[in-house]
């Protein structure tokens, strides 16, 4: 019988450094898969992904990886933060993520005990929800925690 795989996700803003490191700590994470497309913005702080790949491994021993296959087009964001029209942000986004085929590009292994990570403080209206039930749709066995 085929082990039931544990997928979270987690969002940076409104966290300080250390509630984030403790969560991920906490939760025994093994890998940070990093489905931003801007990844390096200075507004990202301890996150910027050079410094985050640091942080991760020494404060937690967990793998970074960055996977932008399943990050969205910067066009998709704009539409939406210019018309807030999330069915077709989801839309947009979860057929990006077919015509990218962007679920071969993780294995079970890789994404059991790993975290999807973006900015946004809460799950409901972010790609990575949207991502996990992408990735759990495709993948059998997957359960979704939102850290």
């Amino acid at each position: 019988m085929k082990k039931q795989i544990i997928l979270y996700t987690i969002g940076f803003a409104q966290k300080k450094a250390e509630v984030f490191f403790t969560i991920l700590k906490d939760n025994n994470i093994k890998t940070l898969i990093d489905i931003r497309q801007s990844n390096t913005n200075i507004y990202a702080g301890f996150t910027i992904r050079d410094n985050l790949q640091y942080f991760l491994k020494e404060i937690c021993d967990i793998e970074y990886v960055e996977n932008k296959l399943f990050a969205p087009t910067k066009e998709i964001r704009d539409q939406y933060h210019k018309d807030e029209d999330w069915f077709k942000y989801e839309s947009g986004y979860l057929n990006l993520l077919e015509s990218r085929n962007a679920v071969n590009s993780i294995t079970t292994d890789q994404i059991d005990k790993a975290v999807l990570l973006c900015s946004e403080p809460v799950a409901d209206h972010c790609h990575r929800r949207l991502a996990a039930e992408y990735i759990r749709g495709r993948l059998s066995k997957v359960r979704i925690i939102h850290l």
